[in-house]
């Protein structure tokens, strides 16, 4: 009988893993670094109930290991994982930890999925020192790569205008958007910096209209995106306005209106396929919030990668060949890592305010 492609066998294992908890014989040893006291121990106790609840169903073992987020932690992070004989390991919020721990892990075949360290830096590190570190956040470009794409498609006709607060985030947001748009003819007929934490926006609004937008990217924080789009409607002009990930907070002390934009990622509680597992954490007394559902997705994909390299995951490269390339089914969808060990999807979405919340809208609309 013929041989089936390794690639296929990967995907066919992967596939069985998802499927079914794995027997006691087969489980892997799965490592989860997360925060457990400090001001982000409650970052840290969702990524831990999150992986607690995966690996229940995956029937791994975890070792769970404390973050203190200070380059000493991220060398006892290291040996705590090594002394636990982890194949691989999952969590890491802090820049710090994973700077001390890699060099560490890599010399232990050691595999490394950060669930929220976006520094460009680090991946620079790793692919360059050759870690098996791999991201499930997205990268910085992400969000204006996104937004760039939104604008294009749904705006190229419009008289658009660029504002920024002044702030690194913004200036550097709006300036990638430009940049990006620019060589295809985008370009916008009012760009303007505002001063935040105002208490009003009127005059702004007013430059805007004469400027003849109607629609305006804000690279500022949700309160001042608020503010921009009720004096706009209180003037009675007409203006689309767009945020960025920092529209994802408290709707407070100016609730956003209706109709409000922004490019982020959707709630995960909100994806397909997450309503068996939500209600198996809530009757735990567990709310799927935060670091919770991807901490979830990431031993999934940690289960399904040891796996599929069986005992031969603490060779060099192994699992790192098993985790590039290769779409891993999740709680949260499928996932999978370019060679670059960065997502090979960009996770962000054009989402819409209405009512109280955040809702995708219409993927053909974006």
């Amino acid at each position: 009988m013929p041989s089936l492609p390794s690639s296929l066998v990967v995907l066919m294992t992967a596939a069985l893993a998802y499927a079914a908890p794995a027997s006691a014989a087969s489980a892997g040893v799965i490592g989860v670094v997360a925060p457990k006291s400090g001001p982000y121990a409650l970052l840290g106790a969702q990524v831990l109930a999150g992986a607690r609840a995966a690996a229940a169903a995956t029937g791994d073992k975890l070792v769970e290991v404390d973050e203190s987020c200070d380059e000493a932690g991220g060398a006892a992070a290291a040996k705590a994982l090594t002394d636990g004989g982890a194949s691989i390991a999952v969590g890491f919020l802090c820049v710090e930890t994973l700077t001390a721990a890699m060099p560490v892990l890599a010399s232990h075949n050691i595999a490394a999925i950060t669930i929220s360290v976006r520094s460009p830096i680090v991946m620079e590190d790793a692919l360059r020192n050759g870690w098996p570190l791999f991201r499930m956040a997205p990268s910085e470009k992400a969000e204006a790569d996104k937004v760039a794409e939104v604008i294009g498609k749904l705006w190229k006709a419009d008289p658009i205008a660029f504002v920024d607060d002044g702030t690194i985030y913004g200036r550097e947001l709006v300036n990638a958007v430009r940049q990006k748009l620019e060589p295809i003819g985008i370009t916008p007929v009012f760009t303007d910096t505002m001063r935040p934490g105002q208490e009003q926006q009127i005059a702004l609004v007013r430059r805007l209209q004469k400027a003849g937008a109607t629609h305006v990217l804000i690279g500022a924080e949700r309160n001042d995106v608020a503010i921009v789009a009720r004096d706009a409607a209180s003037e009675n002009i007409p203006l689309t306005v767009l945020g960025g990930d920092t529209m994802q907070a408290a709707n407070r002390p100016v609730p956003l209106r209706d109709g409000a934009l922004a490019v982020s990622e959707p709630p995960y509680d909100a994806q397909p396929g997450t309503n068996d597992v939500v209600a198996g954490l809530e009757r735990q007394g567990v709310e799927a919030e935060g670091n919770v559902l991807p901490a979830y997705a990431a031993i999934q994909i940690a289960s399904q990668a040891l796996a599929s390299t069986g005992s031969q995951s603490g060779k060099p490269g192994t699992l790192s060949a098993a985790l590039a390339g290769h779409q891993f089914r999740t709680v949260i969808g499928s996932i999978g890592f370019t060679d670059s060990h960065e997502l090979e999807a960009n996770p962000y979405r054009l989402l819409e305010w209405r009512g109280n919340a955040f809702v995708p809208l219409n993927p053909e609309g974006e």
